[in-house]
C-alpha cells in the first residue's frame, strides 16, 4: 500500500479525483499552481512540486497537456532527496508525450503508469469514471491502491505506457464526433418543426443513441446548463492528438479530419467554453 500520495493539478477533474483519494483513506498531499482553493478537505496542500517529490511515495498528475506533465516530471526528477517511486498520469497527453515521460522517469528509477480517465467530473464524483491504464506489471501492481481510490471502474489495457492514451484518444474522438453530429442532426430536426425533447426520446430508443443524446443533450443542452465540466479547447486538443496518432499509424482518418476541423474552429471562435456549447455554435 502506498503510504503517501501526492496529487498535482486541481482543476475540475483533478480536485474531484484528489477528493476521492482522501475519501478512500489514503494520505494525500496536493499541489496546484493556482493555490490551495480547490484542495479537498482532508488533504495537505503544498506550494512546490519539490515538496511533493520529497514527501510522497507516489504522485498522481491531472494536468492540461503533455508539456505540463513532462515539466512536472522533470521537476520531480530534479528534486534532491526525493521519495517518489511511482508516477500515475491521469491526463490526456497523447502517445508520444506518454512514451517520453515513461523513458524520462525510467532513467531516474521511477515507475510510470499511463492512466487517462473518461466520464467527466460527474463520473469522478459518482466513482463511475473509466480509468484505463497501462504500464509494467510491477508498476500497475504498485499503482492499484491509488487507482482503486480514484474510481470503481478500472481497465488495464496493456503493458506499455501510451497504450492507454491510444484508447483514451479513440474514445474522445468518438465522443467529439457524436456530439458534433448530434448537434447537426438536432439542428436539422428543429428546423423542420420537430421538438428537441421528442427527438431525444426517439433517438435514445433508436439506433442513433449515443452519450451525446443520452447525456450531453439531455443534461446540458436542452436544459441550457452547458456545464459538463469539460472545455472545448481541451476537446480540440484531444482530437488533434488523435489525428496526429492516426496519421503516424497510417490508418484511415477521413472522419477524423472533419471532426478536428469542426472542433478547432469552435475552440478558436469561442475559446474555453463548455464543450456542450457546440450545439449553439453549430446552429450559428
Amino acid at each position: 500500500m502506498t503510504a503517501t500520495v501526492g496529487f498535482a493539478g486541481l482543476g475540475d477533474m483533478g480536485s474531484v479525483l484528489a477528493g476521492n483519494l482522501v475519501a478512500s483513506g489514503l494520505d494525500v498531499t496536493t499541489h496546484d499552481i493556482a493555490g490551495a482553493g480547490r484542495s479537498p478537505d482532508g488533504a495537505k496542500f503544498v506550494d512546490e512540486i519539490a515538496t511533493l517529490a520529497q514527501e510522497c511515495d507516489a504522485v498522481v498528475l491531472s494536468l492540461p497537456d503533455g508539456t505540463v506533465s513532462e515539466a512536472v516530471c522533470e521537476a520531480i526528477i530534479g528534486t534532491p532527496e526525493r521519495s517518489v517511486r511511482l508516477v500515475i498520469d491521469t491526463s490526456t497527453v497523447g502517445l508520444d508525450a506518454s512514451e517520453r515521460i515513461a523513458r524520462l522517469l525510467a532513467d531516474a528509477g521511477i515507475d510510470f503508469v499511463d492512466a487517462p480517465v473518461s466520464g467527466g467530473a460527474a463520473g469522478a464524483r459518482a466513482r463511475t469514471l473509466a480509468v484505463m491504464y497501462a504500464g509494467s506489471p510491477a508498476a500497475c501492481d504498485a499503482a492499484e491502491p491509488v487507482l482503486a481510490g480514484l474510481s470503481d471502474r478500472r481497465y488495464r489495457v496493456g503493458d506499455n505506457p501510451g497504450m492507454a492514451q491510444a484508447l483514451k484518444l479513440a474514445n474522445n474522438f468518438l465522443s467529439a464526433t457524436a456530439l458534433a453530429a448530434t448537434s447537426e442532426a438536432i439542428a436539422f430536426g428543429t428546423s423542420v418543426g420537430l421538438d428537441m425533447a421528442t427527438m431525444l426520446d426517439v433517438l435514445n430508443a433508436s439506433s442513433g443513441q449515443s452519450s451525446a443524446t443520452s447525456d450531453k443533450f439531455v443534461n446540458h443542452v436542452i436544459t441550457g446548463r452547458f456545464s459538463s465540466g469539460f472545455l472545448n479547447t481541451l476537446m480540440a486538443k484531444d482530437v488533434r492528438l488523435y489525428l496526429d496518432a492516426v496519421r503516424a499509424t497510417d490508418t484511415p482518418a477521413v472522419v477524423a479530419e472533419t471532426t478536428v476541423d469542426v472542433w478547432t474552429r469552435f475552440a478558436a471562435e469561442q475559446p474555453a467554453v463548455d464543450f456542450t456549447r457546440i450545439y449553439p455554435f453549430t446552429t450559428g
